[in-house]
């Protein structure tokens, strides 16, 4: 059989057209002036298009946590508890994770530029909306943070398959790492921005009114600079080649994975974490410092947002420490062992697990103390980033990477940080014996302990991985085909595909 454009059996609606025009010609592209790859995009152009890809996840990131950031001032101003502010990150990660599976299934057929384009654009214009959000609304606060998990969907599923069609092997681990450096970077400018806008403007609102405007130049630059890659194209195998399967044959492929479904968990047990100190933690230092004496009481106007602003820049400098040293430290390792990615991941949970409860446990004691360890917590807890991406990647093949990518985002924030800052407020809500500054900062302290503990347990998954991962990776490299895939035939005019054995005598 002659080898096909992976991507051309689409339908033309949002179809991959474009990914030819230059291929006919065998001419470089036009003012880029370097030779195309496989992929059917230049060199200069695939670096230009991580660098976009990157400045869009810090996007998404900032705004995700300037919520966070300016947290006190939200209760304040809608007059709501702990679980309640639990439900704004909630709601806002339930729609992400439920968006996913439907980007994932057009990333995988149709334009992955198109579709992030219109995802941004939308997020961009909601997130603007939600700014506006009086104050006896709140419902319409978290209506509209519902709604930005939908341009965030559009995004997070689609964007690292498209750097996995640009790179393979260590410079793909490299492209990775570089596009997550932008997670807890982006994390950290989000309470940053947020408690520093907040301080100047007096008004939380104006924080959220930040990263719209950036959304709107990031859809410019995706059109201007961004080419869809062939899909699989720079992998592909002189003696075969990959060919769509079925959604129902993905999934099932996917379920038989266990590399995939167990590093899965451990990414959950990340998620569950991070999404709860993502929320929770500059609040909880800001209770632990008015139990001590050390700041006022918030009681009316603008809430002290110093603790967002040291914890956004332990969050940006810990992420890049984390995902740098969690990348340098599993090359090495795999000098001696291929099992290095899940056993990074796993040192760097349960590592993670002592540091967090022991930041929690010495917050009334002393701030600094509580600082330090949170700084060597959120570490190696970032360690995890580019190389769960990286797990995903080479044990799956490029026609269901984005259907990976969409059910890694549906099980880690379903049983994440879908759930855990809500039910973090809701186990402090709880255990609050009175509304005196001791229970407010108790409560929420001994709820977030829990954190410790799925940590370890997200390790122990990691660990379990590590038991699989040889044999899932090579059966992803060497994968052939069946006999009995899909080939294309004429039908009335279009082409459709049916197994091989139908048209077989």
């Amino acid at each position: 059989m002659a080898h096909t454009d992976p991507s051309s059996d689409a339908t033309p609606f949002f179809g991959d057209d474009d990914d030819n025009e230059a291929e006919g010609s065998g001419e470089p592209e036009a003012g880029l002036g370097a030779e195309e790859s496989a992929s059917g995009v230049s060199n200069r152009r695939a670096y230009l298009t991580v660098g976009v890809l990157c400045y869009i996840n810090l996007l998404n990131y900032m705004d995700r946590f300037t919520v966070a950031g300016v947290l006190p001032d939200i209760e304040q101003f809608f007059g709501i508890n702990d679980s309640e502010s639990g439900l704004l990150q909630t709601v806002f990660i339930c729609s992400y994770m439920v968006l996913a599976p439907v980007f994932g299934y057009l990333g995988d057929r149709y334009n992955r530029k198109l579709i992030m384009c219109a995802g941004i654009s939308f997020w961009a214009l909601v997130t603007l909306a939600s700014s506006y959000t009086p104050k006896d609304h709140f419902w319409a606060l978290l209506l509209t943070r519902g709604l930005v998990g939908v341009g965030e969907a559009s995004y997070s599923t689609i964007a690292p398959t498209i750097i996995a069609d640009l790179f393979i092997k260590e410079k793909r681990t490299r492209m990775l790492s570089i596009f997550y450096f932008a997670i807890p970077v982006g994390s950290g400018f989000g309470y940053i921005v947020g408690s520093k806008v907040d301080d100047v403007a007096q008004d939380w609102h104006w924080a959220l009114r930040v990263t719209p405007g950036l959304g709107l130049l990031a859809v410019l630059l995706l059109f201007v600079v961004v080419k869809e890659p062939k899909r699989g194209a720079i992998e592909a195998r002189p003696e075969h080649s990959l060919h769509r399967t079925s959604w129902t044959a993905d999934v099932q492929a996917l379920s038989k994975n266990k590399s995939f479904i167990l590093s899965t968990f451990g990414f959950t047990a990340v998620a569950f974490v991070t999404g709860s100190l993502a929320l929770w933690a500059p609040a909880f230092l800001l209770r632990a410092a008015i139990f001590t004496g050390e700041k006022p009481p918030c009681r009316s106007g603008p809430c002290d947002t110093s603790d967002s602003l040291y914890f956004g820049i332990i969050t940006c400098v810990t992420g890049v420490l984390g995902v740098a040293s969690g990348v340098e430290v599993s090359r090495r390792l795999r000098m001696r062992t291929p099992r290095a990615d899940p056993l990074v991941c796993a040192a760097g949970l349960l590592l993670a697990a002592p540091f967090l409860y022991l930041a929690i446990v010495f917050a009334q004691a002393s701030t600094v103390a509580t600082y330090v360890f949170i700084f060597f917590g959120e570490t190696f807890l970032s360690m995890n980033w580019a190389i769960v991406a990286d797990i995903l990647l080479y044990v799956v093949v490029p026609t269901r990477r984005s259907t990976a990518e969409a059910f890694q985002i549906v099980v880690s924030h379903l049983l994440g940080d879908a759930g855990s800052p809500y039910l973090i407020g809701v186990v402090s809500d709880s255990l609050r014996k009175s509304d005196s500054y001791l229970w407010q900062f108790r409560s929420l302290q001994l709820s977030l302990l829990l954190c410790s503990f799925v940590a370890v347990g997200g390790g122990a998954f990691f660990l379990a991985t590590a038991l699989f991962i040889e044999k899932d990776r090579n059966e992803a490299e060497n994968y052939a085909p069946s006999g009995d895939d899909p080939i294309v035939v004429p039908k009335r005019g279009r082409s459709t595909k049916v197994p091989v054995s139908s048209v077989l005598i």
